[in-house]
């Protein structure tokens, strides 16, 4: 996982130096399991570490009150100098109050020992990135299932005024094959309490491979639209093996974003149907305004047949004054047959008809009600003899 600091020029000469976390020298972090243990002991029965990620690292624990596993995410020492611990709970503490089926709940949160950190349920599964890469490429309907479901969440939380900001494999988790997000709110949360302090820490929040154009810049006005695009990322790579943009480094990649056309999808893979193309490429919109108005009219453009093509007038005027002439059936006399390719072989003489039977009980010879008069039975051949010697 990498993250840099915004940039307001990727395009100039004089960039500031962009760190990522894979170049940074990671810090020491063998200590910091004892130290959470001692600083959560009365609430929290701190096992093992799951992970770390580009802002916090992930434990599991025991519920002491409630007797339940939950994932513990602690925010890394650099970052927790650089925020206000004041805000970024006040700001953690709105998104605490979303309840959507496909969003993974907060469910406590605070600082203890300098450290900041916040409680998740703990899901038995896998994330969308380990199915990414063990699958590389997702059936289609399966991507677009897992699209609806993460886009359900993010319109919900949109409704309330709440951006992720991180839209990524790694933060969609999978439970019973279902999508959950995860970490809702908390990048906005570190990014509102950071400020420009954490800027100049090297730290940006969200991930290049995925982060829209206008995040990478640095604006402080981005809007739903930036998860939109994220969204559109990560269904792009759920049915091509890849991001829609790589590079090297990630000032490669958030260089190709700025001036880079969005790769064809079906050039990728060639079952992608042409009106999924058109709609992963309108939500990959450089501008926010070429994307759609939200990611509910982009989960139903998913689900739109492809329209007929429109023709030209020119090509309209062609086929009214020369229409298409349809192919004439050809005539045939051969009769219709069980084997229309057999030969039909015709009997040159007719086969002696047999006598016909009138009335229930007439029998041959007898005149029935309906007047009907049955003919006489042909009478049978004398035998011919030869003669001997």
């Amino acid at each position: 996982m990498t993250a840099g600091s915004p940039r307001h020029n990727l395009a100039s000469a004089d960039l500031v130096p962009y760190l990522s976390l894979e170049t940074r020298p990671e810090p020491s972090l063998t200590k910091l399991l004892g130290r959470v243990k001692q600083a959560l002991a009365d609430r929290y029965d701190v096992q093992i570490e799951l992970g770390r990620g580009g802002m916090a690292l992930v434990y599991l624990a025991e519920d002491i009150k409630h007797r339940r596993q939950v994932a513990i995410k602690v925010l890394r020492p650099e970052i927790t100098g650089s925020i206000g611990a004041e805000r970024f709970l006040r700001e953690i503490e709105i998104s605490a109050r979303l309840s959507h089926p496909n969003i993974l709940t907060l469910i406590d949160s605070g600082e203890a020992d300098s450290l900041l950190f916040y409680v998740m349920p703990y899901v038995e599964g896998e994330s969308l990135r380990d199915r990414m890469t063990r699958e590389n490429q997702l059936p289609v309907d399966e991507a677009l299932r897992i699209t609806r479901e993460i886009a359900d969440a993010l319109h919900y939380a949109h409704s309330k005024g709440i951006i992720h900001r991180d839209i990524k494999p790694e933060n969609i988790l999978l439970e019973a094959g279902h999508a959950v997000v995860a970490d809702f709110g908390i990048a906005r949360a570190v990014s509102e309490a950071g400020g420009t302090q954490l800027t100049k820490t090297g730290y940006a929040v969200g991930t290049p491979a995925y982060m829209s154009p206008e995040q990478a810049l640095g604006h402080r006005d981005i809007d739903h639209r930036t998860d939109m695009y994220s969204l559109g990322c990560l269904l792009y790579e759920m049915l091509g093996g890849e991001p829609p943009y790589m590079g090297a480094t990630p000032q490669a990649i958030l260089a190709r974003k700025a001036v880079d056309p969005v790769r064809s999808i079906r050039v990728v893979r060639a079952a992608v149907p042409e009106s999924l193309e058109i709609a992963v490429t309108k939500a990959l919109g450089r501008d926010p305004e070429d994307r759609y108005a939200t990611v509910q009219e982009f989960a139903e453009a998913l689900e739109q047949e492809p329209a007929p093509p429109i023709l030209d007038r020119e090509t309209l005027v062609r086929l009214v004054a020369y229409p298409p002439r349809l192919p004439e059936p050809r005539a045939t006399t051969r009769s219709p047959s069980r084997f229309p390719s057999a030969p039909v072989h015709r009997r040159q003489t007719p086969w002696p008809r047999r006598a016909r039977r009138c009335g229930a009980r007439g029998g041959v010879g007898a005149r029935d009600g309906a007047g009907c008069e049955a003919r006489p039975a042909p009478a049978p051949r004398e035998p011919r003899l030869r003669p001997v010697g």
